[in-house]
């Protein structure tokens, strides 16, 4: 008997191979019952009108009702500061009382000068009645009179200026003077800040801008405090556009009975739209390719087709879909990826990690179910080799 080659040993195992892979290839791939094939398990929704309120979100920086500087308006020395720093004032409390002594022995000099010019104007206008005097000179007297009261007049402004009070009800700030320190205009003496009402600037891309309106609501939220959500208004939306962000500055009116929220602070703005109607979709339904979005639409044979779909707000893991899909349509929510156009669909669990999974070229093994065959034709292989062993002994030469 001739020796036994190793091509006609290794022949029985690689016959082996060939039908198990061929076997495990029609138990996944071959068509059954008249050649359609398998369906896919999927989970699908019938899309309805909904009812929806998007928001839109932008951070804001909070500024009082009112806020100044308090600053003084001539040159002069602190004679008394009436106010510790934090302090609550009325308007038209006094705050800062400035060094006013020259311009108080002014007054009393132009005050005699106005007595006086007021008692010669009463002797002429009984003189020009008498015609003693002439009315040239009974008008200049008239004309000193009205000069010696303007003076009055001015010198007890420039007294009025040396009591620096507040114009309007507020909080103020620490404080930057004391008495005896020289203080010029623009010198800062106090911030006051009237936080009853606060307003909050935010910007609004423009293509929101058809859907804002005065008195829109707001919430807001900051850090200071993050368990707490401010409620507010939009009052005012801005006139222009920027052009360089192409926004628009949307002002929100928030109360602050508290003063919890205080001038400078950043607040994260919530702005609700009003309720609409809308077709909803689940996030995960959207497949997006670069910048197109699509969805699955099972059409009435239960296969599927690949739609695009304009996408408007998301929230909540919602999608508004804006173009696309129509009311009543189906579409697959859950294993979009194991699906291509045309692709037959049932109704059915779906194994976990199908989500997200990307649907295999046409004929492509699984990688799970590749190993799993390579597993079985190596035990195959292995069972053969071990069967063919005691046939391939050396031969004796006989």
């Amino acid at each position: 008997m001739p020796p036994s080659s190793p091509d006609s040993r290794r022949l029985p195992t690689l016959l082996a191979m060939i039908m198990i892979a061929g076997l495990a290839a029609c138990d996944r791939g071959t068509p059954v019952e008249g050649g359609s094939a398998p369906a896919i398990p999927v989970t699908t929704r019938q899309l309805q009108l909904q009812s929806w309120s998007d928001t839109v979100q932008a951070l804001g920086t909070v500024k009082a009702r009112e806020s100044i500087t308090v600053t003084a308006k001539v040159s002069e020395i602190v004679e008394d500061v009436h106010f510790d720093s934090g302090d609550e004032v009325e308007a038209g409390a006094p705050l800062v009382t400035l060094s006013g002594q020259q311009q108080r022995a002014a007054l009393n000099e132009a005050q005699a000068a106005a007595e006086e010019a007021e008692r010669l104007y009463k002797r002429q206008s009984e003189l020009v009645q008498q015609q003693l005097i002439a009315t040239s000179q009974f008008d200049a007297q008239r004309a000193i009179r009205d000069a010696a009261r303007a003076r009055v007049a001015q010198i007890r402004a420039q007294l009025g200026d040396r009591v620096i009070t507040a114009p309007f009800p507020g909080v103020l700030g620490i404080r930057q003077v004391s008495p005896g320190a020289l203080v010029t205009p623009g010198t800062a003496i106090a911030t006051l800040d009237d936080t009853r009402r606060v307003y909050v600037d935010f910007p609004v891309p423009e293509s929101q801008l058809s859907h804002l309106a005065v008195g829109q609501r707001l919430s807001g939220r900051s850090e200071a405090w993050p368990e707490r959500e401010f409620e507010g208004i939009v009052s005012t939306i801005d006139a222009r556009i920027d052009a360089a962000t192409r926004a628009v500055t949307v002002r929100g009116d928030f109360p602050n009975p508290d003063r919890a929220l205080r001038p400078g602070m950043l607040l994260q703005i919530t702005l609700s739209r009003p309720e609409r109607q809308a077709l909803l979709v689940p996030e995960i339904s959207i497949i997006q390719i670069g910048n197109s979005a699509y969805v699955y639409r099972v059409k009435a044979d239960d296969t599927v087709e690949r739609v695009e779909v304009g996408v408007g707000a998301r929230r909540a893991g919602l999608a508004e879909v804006t173009s696309g899909l129509e009311i009543g349509d189906r579409i697959v929510v859950d294993g979009t990826g194991k699906l291509r156009p045309g692709s037959l669909i049932r109704e059915g669990a779906i194994r976990e990690g199908a989500f997200g999974e990307e649907a295999a070229p046409e004929g492509a093994v699984p990688a799970g179910a590749a190993a799993a065959d390579a597993d079985v034709a190596e035990e195959g292989a292995s069972k053969d080799d071990s069967r063919a062993a005691p046939t391939a002994t050396p031969s004796n030469g006989d």
